[in-house]
């Protein structure tokens, strides 16, 4: 299909990380799979790392996306968790980028934006318009939903920057024609 774009998008975390795959064609958006890599929190952190960037090499090998988008993570209170999330983000950015995929990355509030209208939305309203724009899925789990949303939120704002950027075009064309 023709101008269809395959999107990926992450939501980092060392227990949980969801992911979500759908389809843009313009403005259509389709689901295509989405899940879970969940993380043993009893094992070593190297090992917990490993894992969980196999798991994504092994989701990216099987759904074939052609860009990925990473939600940012929040720093929290306790800056040793801070850092181990920290690590499970760059292992997220890292995989994706290893298999040549450009990688987006998009603060909570702009995925909120971009996928409720509102940048303070609460979960529930998120996970709601994602059923909404992704009609028919059963979306099995939030750290899922949240990747699905973070997925939409690319589709979305890099259709926009791409119309922005056929206009700056368009219109630096025209001020060179003029001259």
């Amino acid at each position: 299909m023709a101008g269809v774009t395959r999107i990926i998008g992450l939501d980092p975390g060392l227990r949980a990380t969801g992911w979500g795959v759908i389809e843009a064609e313009g403005n259509r958006l389709r689901h295509i799979a989405h899940g879970t890599i969940r993380i043993n929190p009893d094992e070593e952190l190297a090992y917990r790392l490993r894992f969980l960037h196999d798991a994504l090499v092994q989701v990216l090998t099987e759904w074939q996306p052609q860009s990925a988008a990473v939600e940012e993570t929040f720093v929290n209170q306790n800056p040793a968790s801070t850092l181990k999330l920290g690590q499970a983000r760059g292992i997220v950015l890292l995989a994706p980028a290893q298999a040549g995929l450009p990688v987006a990355e998009y603060a909570p509030n702009l995925i909120k934006k971009a996928v409720v209208g509102v940048g303070h939305a609460e979960k529930e309203q998120v996970h709601a318009m994602v059923k909404r724009l992704l009609p028919g899925v059963a979306v099995k789990g939030a750290d899922a939903a949240d990747a699905l949303a973070v997925a939409i939120a690319h589709a979305h704002l890099a259709a926009t920057q791409g119309r922005i950027r056929a206009a700056e075009t368009a219109a630096y064309l025209a001020t060179q024609a003029a001259r």
